[in-house]
């Protein structure tokens, strides 16, 4: 069956919004870069207090060795100011600054090397000197520019409510009067700067999230570091994920066809035997080995769901998933809301596919759920970051845990192996959600952001195959 839902009710909640212009959408991000901007001074004062007296008596003190100790404590205090700073800007709307690892050690050495360690790590220095010298100076600027023209954008734009109550100062033109010339030009002076506001106080925030990025966020090395040992981390991953898939195809195979074939070898051979001499119980033979071969057929077609299905290969992933939920043993409703025409990476549709079978068919034997509902979606971050997320959820009893080795531990190796995430939520009583996100490695030409009324296809009653 299939229905036309509301577009509005099927936009995924992360799709970000694009029908306000930017000055609309500089305007929104005003009451956060303030409220960023203005706490500055006070922020700066405390900083450049606390660790000038505590760094230079550090300084003082080193010829007595007690001073490495205040040392290091000034540059835990910087520390602390720089990671305020750093979520500062993450709350003013600006993109989130990747900190470095402080929670690296010393290799070798006894314990007075590793406590001493972060004297040697270039890190801690340059919040130092951010928090001591940069951060102050570029502070006071650009809050004095901040606080200044906020001032003069709200005193101006409300200066003919209060400003006849103000002395005339004699100011203006004779023939308009000298309090109507002040009111005006304080008025039109207000209106500018209220206008201008939201691009003063992005630039503003600007400069100090370049700074903060450069100063405050993780070396370029260490970036490549970190995406090396993830690269590294997936690839296993991957790996782990297909060996426990074979060896579980292996099991499920073994403990199930495999039997049921050899069973009905067994049965053909002794109605072969009895043909002749006892032909009513060489039927009846035949029969059970009838009913053999049926339920090893439906053991490999439940097998081979999780692999890819000539119509994966044909019609795409939407028109292989509505297969898939038709032919479940229990009802399953699919909402598509992938646009149509879209082009996805194969390898990308053949993963989608399996995991969204694999949830099912965990769902169907385990969480004793009556309904299942399967959703797929693209999630635009930006115009080179598209995701596909999957969510499969049931109202079954819940309480699945991820246990290694089995169905949900493997699909999350797998994700995992592809630069994705998967998470499980199934609280005891149910209902079990499993959310699958999978990064889209293809040209953003390949993937049209032209959205269409997604289709909802709830899946028909079981087949009695």
């Amino acid at each position: 069956m299939t229905a036309t839902m509301d577009p509005a009710m099927t936009t995924p909640p992360t799709a970000p919004v694009h029908d306000r212009s930017l000055y609309a959408r500089l305007w929104m991000g005003v009451p956060r870069e303030l409220g960023y901007l203005l706490p500055i001074l006070p922020i700066a004062i405390v900083s450049i207090t606390v660790l000038m007296g505590v760094f230079w008596a550090g300084v003082g003190l080193v010829v007595v060795f007690v001073g490495l100790f205040v040392v290091l404590a000034a540059l835990f205090i910087a520390r602390g100011f720089g990671v305020l700073e750093v979520v500062r800007l993450s709350h003013s709307g600006f993109p989130e600054i990747q900190m470095p690892a402080w929670d690296r050690k010393a290799r070798g050495g006894n314990a007075l090397a590793k406590a001493l360690a972060p004297l040697v790590d270039g890190h801690y220095w340059l919040y130092l000197l951010w928090a001591m010298v940069i951060g102050p100076v570029i502070g006071f600027i650009t809050w004095s520019i901040a606080f200044a023209w906020t001032l003069t954008a709200i005193a101006g734009s409300t200066f003919w409510i209060y400003g006849w109550l103000l002395p005339n100062t004699g100011r203006g033109l004779p023939w308009l009067g000298s309090q109507f010339n002040q009111t005006f030009f304080d008025v039109i002076l207000g209106l500018v700067a209220l206008a201008t506001l939201p691009f003063v106080t992005r630039g503003l925030t600007a400069v100090h999230w370049g700074i903060a990025r450069a100063m405050l966020g993780v070396f370029t090395a260490e970036q490549l570091q970190q995406q090396v040992a993830g690269l590294s981390s997936s690839r296993s991953a991957a790996v782990a994920a297909e060996g426990t898939a074979l060896r579980r195809l292996e099991r499920d195979i073994h403990d199930g066809p495999q039997q049921r074939l050899v069973r009905l070898q067994m049965d053909l051979a002794a109605a072969d035997r009895q043909l002749d001499a006892d032909p009513a119980a060489a039927r009846v033979l035949l029969t059970e080995a009838m009913q053999q071969s049926k339920d090893a057929l439906e053991e490999l077609r439940a097998l081979s769901r999780g692999f890819a299905p000539p119509l994966l290969l044909d019609r795409g992933l939407v028109a292989a998933l509505d297969s898939m939920a038709s032919r479940s043993s229990i009802p399953v409703t699919f909402l598509s809301e992938v646009p149509a025409g879209t082009e996805l990476p194969p390898e990308l549709e053949r993963n989608a596919y399996f995991l969204a079978a694999e949830a099912v068919t965990n769902a169907e034997k385990h969480s004793g759920a009556t309904g299942v509902t399967l959703r797929v979606w693209l999630r635009h971050e930006s115009a080179d970051d598209v995701w596909l997320d999957l969510t499969v959820s049931d109202n079954g009893v819940g309480g699945a845990v991820a246990t290694a080795g089995h169905g949900l531990a493997g699909l999350q190796e797998r994700v995992h192996g592809l630069g994705g995430s998967l998470t499980v939520t199934s609280p005891r009583g149910g209902p079990t959600v499993v959310v699958a996100q999978l990064p889209v490695s293809a040209a953003p030409s390949a993937v049209p952001k032209a959205t269409t009324t997604p289709a909802v296809r709830k899946s028909r009653e079981p087949k009695v195959l």
